[in-house]
């Protein structure tokens, strides 16, 4: 739903923005201005000094000014977060074979492919993130590996173990997955 709204929205200002700097562009370059226009030709400037200083010396004028302005920069942050957080896909629909299916919880998944990479040799914490929908959600995990452990073979034990049996066991087809590898930190070693 958000990204539909996101794309309405964007749409929209889109619009609005292609309509005004076009007929902008238009007057500026010798069109002829409408009768409903804010300006009359092509010399003449966006806000001239009576519009300008018009209502500067109202008590009201500069509260609103910033009152407008700080809901502004609230929609944008609030907009901002919505487009940038990601879903956490809350339940997996698994074929039990009867033809009703199951509900298999999110969470429950997570939780289940942690504790199989916190098992795998070489990872000292694993966290498992699901996004996306319920008959095609995405993993993102993010391993911290003990020193010294090479990084291929925990993500290649990683692909054959732990990914391949949560596929298996929710019979999805793919499960795609963004790993991050991070190095636990330790002490340096004294060599003798």
């Amino acid at each position: 739903m958000i990204k539909g709204v996101n794309r309405v929205l964007l749409a929209l200002v889109g619009l609005v923005l292609i309509a005004l700097g076009g007929s902008v562009l238009a007057i500026g370059l010798g069109a002829p201005a409408p009768s409903w226009w804010l300006h009359d030709g092509r010399h003449d400037v966006l806000l001239d000094d009576s519009e300008r200083t018009r209502w500067r010396d109202q008590g009201w004028w500069w509260p609103v000014v910033i009152a407008v302005l700080a809901v502004l920069v609230l929609l944008c942050l609030w907009w901002l977060v919505a487009v940038m957080r990601r879903r956490r896909t809350s339940e997996i629909l698994v074929d039990s074979g009867d033809g009703e299916g199951a509900a298999l919880r999110g969470r429950a998944l997570e939780q289940a492919l942690a504790e199989e990479v916190n098992r795998q040799d070489g990872v000292a914490r694993a966290r498992v993130l699901l996004t996306g929908r319920h008959g095609g959600p995405r993993a993102r995990m993010v391993l911290l590996l003990e020193p010294h452990v090479d990084p291929g073979t925990a993500l290649d034990t990683l692909t054959t173990g732990a990914l391949t049996h949560a596929r298996d066991s929710t019979g999805l087809a793919t499960l795609p997955t963004e790993v991050h590898l991070r190095a636990e930190k330790h002490r340096p070693e004294r060599v003798t």
